[in-house]
């Protein structure tokens, strides 16, 4: 769920910071006082489509950032993050957004710098937002066979799995057949190409870590004079011109006199008797080094020759020798498929014939599955549908099965359709028009399936409008219903919705120094029933109109309960 957001000079907004908690929060307040602007920021927020018209007069950038906590470890958002290298710790995901003057965006998911398509694909695992003409996912019909799959639970996840497995070998296969059925001028050439690749590695005849051997050998050839130089300035130190293990003697003579006379000073004598050893085997060391050491310009030269020929391999067939020889193998394997073209065009046939086979059985019990799960989604729509009093409504899933082709989620084809009045045909749901109907169907879908779309935050944006009396007190229980599930965020005008609040933030507006100000405030006991009755009575707020909402306010704590 969405838990903190903060916006910064957007539109009319110039700084606001505001907190939600989980259920239901209510937005309301006047008309104009930037209730909607909010949520325009949040579908910013999440990868809307930005402009610098967003940001306020005046400012260089708007700012946008909203801070989602992920209480469920298998929310799908951790594997769309991890499917682009972000990284959600302790199961934050922070978002932010930044629009410049001059339309430009900067986005980041905790931290990182994304694309706006990266933020809409992670954002719509945490939000979904409807407002009174824009259904989103409910609206899109290549959506609801998905949504429907959704609703299905485990038996058709299950399903659809062990047929994407299947599909998945068979795209392989009809790949490869393509790929061999190609034209034989283009097979030639190919043959050609990939023949003299393997000839130019197999001749090179290279060894693994072969290079990496040859430039610790060259480094050590290359360094020779230098590493001659300092051990012969080191041997001359201790046995050489300088004398050095002669004065060290004389010093350890000279100590252990002192420790003969005073047996305080016996460990210091043996330590530095100790030492003159180690600097005598070190001196015969270095001039065994010095007579083994040899410098071999031939070998260098051999060795810079053999490393210029790797270095052409690997900038044609890999970063490095394994990558070069991993490719020989691959080309090898190519090049007897070639030649045995037919042999292998036969086997490919075989067996897509019998993947094919295989693909039928598996689509054909998705289908089953799916179609008992559209009856029961049919039922239960039907029943919500009747408690927002739309009983004549007709739901139904309709499928058309694809005989052609196979496609990445079965043979089917899925679409919601909608009958509203007696005697109507069913109609596409894309395509009903009433705002009151559609938004009560819309809460009718999102009461049965926000529970198994696994969205953090739902927000709705006036979808209550049009609508009134026993249908506005339906919607009210309705939104409540689906804030069970999931947070759900409501801009709205109708006591009854606001009623059922968990929070209730009042947005408002003022005039300050001659520029426009939105504030947020949360609502107390007092202060709900003095916002609900304005929103029942318009501008005068009388006694009976608090009864009124203090009434409602009752009502609703019993719904909740119940």
């Amino acid at each position: 769920m969405i838990t903190e957001l903060s916006i910064r000079n957007f539109a009319i907004i110039e700084a606001l910071s505001i907190s939600f908690d989980k259920g239901l929060t209510v937005l309301s307040g006047e008309t104009g006082a930037g209730k909607s602007i909010i949520i325009d920021a949040i579908h910013l927020l999440v990868g809307g489509r930005g402009s610098a018209e967003f940001v306020r007069h005046g400012s260089e950038k708007a700012e946008i950032e909203g801070l989602f906590q992920l209480d469920d470890p298998n929310h799908p958002c951790f594997a769309k993050a991890n499917e682009f290298g972000i990284e959600l710790e302790d199961g934050m995901a922070i978002l932010r957004r930044d629009i410049s003057s001059n339309g430009k965006s900067v986005c980041r998911i905790n931290g990182k710098l994304v694309t706006i398509s990266t933020l809409r694909e992670i954002g719509s695992t945490l939000i979904d937002i409807h407002g009174q003409h824009e259904h989103q996912e409910l609206m899109d019909e290549t959506m609801h066979l998905s949504l429907l799959d959704q609703f299905g639970g485990e038996k058709i996840t299950s399903a659809l799995k062990e047929y994407q497995q299947v599909y998945h070998t068979y795209e392989q296969k009809v790949k490869q057949l393509k790929n061999l059925s190609e034209n034989d001028q283009q097979m030639a050439h190919r043959l050609d190409l990939i023949q003299f690749q393997l000839d130019e590695i197999r001749s090179a005849d290279l060894k693994l870590n072969e290079d990496e051997e040859m430039l610790e050998e060259k480094r050590k050839l290359s360094n020779f004079e230098r590493v001659y130089d300092s051990l012969q300035s080191g041997y001359n130190g201790l046995q050489g011109e300088y004398k050095g293990l002669d004065w060290i003697g004389l010093v350890m003579g000279h100590i252990q006199n002192a420790a003969e006379l005073d047996p305080a000073y016996k460990e210091l004598a043996e330590s530095v008797s100790n030492s003159f050893y180690q600097l005598e085997d070190a001196a015969r060391t270095i001039r065994n080094e010095m007579d083994f050491l040899e410098y071999d310009p031939v070998r260098l030269a051999e060795i810079e020759d053999r490393l210029n020929e790797i270095n052409q391999l690997k900038r044609k067939y890999g970063k490095t020798v394994e990558e070069v020889l991993e490719y020989a193998s691959k080309i090898e394997e190519e090049i007897e498929t070639l030649l045995n073209k037919e042999t292998h065009i036969d086997q490919l046939e075989k067996e897509i014939a019998s993947l094919k086979k295989d693909l039928l059985i598996e689509a054909e019990e998705l289908s089953a599955l799916r179609k008992i799960s559209a009856q029961n989604l049919t039922e239960f729509i039907h029943k919500e549908l009747k408690e927002l009093y739309m009983e004549k409504t007709v739901f139904e899933v309709q499928f058309i099965k694809n005989t052609e082709s196979f496609m990445r989620n079965g043979m089917d084809k899925g679409e919601f359709y909608i009958s509203t009045n007696p005697g109507e045909p069913l109609k596409p749901l894309s395509k009903i028009a009433s705002g009151g109907e559609l938004s009560r169907i819309m809460l009718a879908l999102k009461s049965i399936l926000s529970k198994h779309q696994g969205v953090t935050s739902i927000i709705f944006d006036e979808v209550d409008t049009g609508v009134s009396g026993r249908v506005a007190q339906a919607i009210a229980e309705k939104i409540h219903k689906v804030a069970v599930n999931s947070q759900v965020l409501c801009i709205s005008h109708l006591p009854q919705v606001a009623a059922m609040a968990d929070t209730h933030l009042y947005i408002a507006k003022n005039i300050i120094d001659g520029r426009t100000k939105t504030t947020v405030k949360s609502l107390n006991e007092s202060e709900k029933i003095k916002e609900i009755g304005r929103m029942i009575s318009g501008v005068e707020i009388t006694e009976l109109t608090k009864e009124h909402a203090k009434e409602l306010l009752q009502l609703a704590e019993q719904l909740k309960i119940h």
